[in-house]
């Protein structure tokens, strides 16, 4: 064999091989792939003589997530709720313990996959196998897989802890997830908080009332000063029993 036809049957082996190695890595491409951000159409713009389009909102959520504004919002709230923590637990007093509230859901760690797969609908139940046009339910979403952290968050959770500040956990997720909760943030790298309560069976009681009363609970039983208070919906915060509150952005769904 020359030398000429040696080099073209290395060449043709060559890009078989890259042939093979692409149409391998499309065949295993993972579900996820199909979430990432589309292009955005240009979008009519509204008078404001009628309510606003949904499709046309959802496009902007979209928007607003994958164009870096909603990180942006996100760690200037944190930045501050970081600042106020540093500056209050400078000045404690010698009998004071400190402590600070975090919420779960999209302020701890983020399931923007699964809302995003949902079309920021909510579906509780049913499977989750993160597939094009199929629904991901909310509780097979937490049990079989794992959210991302929001990280300016977690942040202030080691400073905190770094500190020697007390961390709770209050979300309104059902105790009988709490297998799958203490996963979720561990996996992502909470750990050693000092409590996780979350919504008993039975409680009746709205968000908003149940957060009031379980921080009232705290500092009660616990003998601690909530200083900060940190959460996605006014329902995380309302109520009081926190020095100061932190809301971190959430437009895409509402909890009363």
């Amino acid at each position: 064999m020359s030398c000429g036809a040696r080099i073209s049957s290395v060449l043709i082996a060559t890009l078989l091989a890259g042939v093979v190695s692409i149409a391998m890595a499309i065949s295993v491409t993972p579900p996820a792939a199909a979430f990432e951000c589309p292009a955005t159409p240009n979008l009519p713009s509204a008078d404001g003589s009628q309510p606003p389009n949904l499709g046309i909102l959802k496009l902007q959520l979209t928007d607003y997530k994958c164009f870096g504004a909603y990180d942006r919002d996100i760690v200037k709230a944190l930045n501050d709720a970081k600042a106020f923590v540093e500056e209050r637990s400078a000045r404690a007093a010698p009998d004071e313990t400190l402590a600070i509230v975090l919420d779960i859901d999209e302020t701890s760690v983020s399931n923007w996959v699964n809302l995003v797969t949902d079309d920021f609908g909510f579906f509780q139940l049913g499977e989750c196998k993160l597939q094009p046009k199929e629904p991901c339910g909310f509780d097979h979403w937490i049990s079989d897989h794992d959210p991302e952290p929001i990280t300016p968050t977690l942040e202030l959770f080691a400073m905190a802890k770094a500190k020697g500040l007390k961390v709770f956990f209050i979300s309104a997720r059902r105790e009988e997830q709490r297998a799958d909760t203490v996963r979720n943030l561990t996996a992502v790298g909470y750990k050693d908080w000092d409590d996780l309560i979350l919504k008993q069976p039975g409680d009746p009681k709205a968000v908003a009332e149940y957060k009031t009363k379980t921080r009232a609970a705290i500092e009660d039983k616990q003998k601690v000063k909530i200083i900060a208070n940190v959460g996605d919906q006014h329902s995380d915060l309302s109520g009081g029993h926190a020095e100061r509150i932190f809301k971190v952005p959430n437009p895409f769904y509402y909890v009363p």
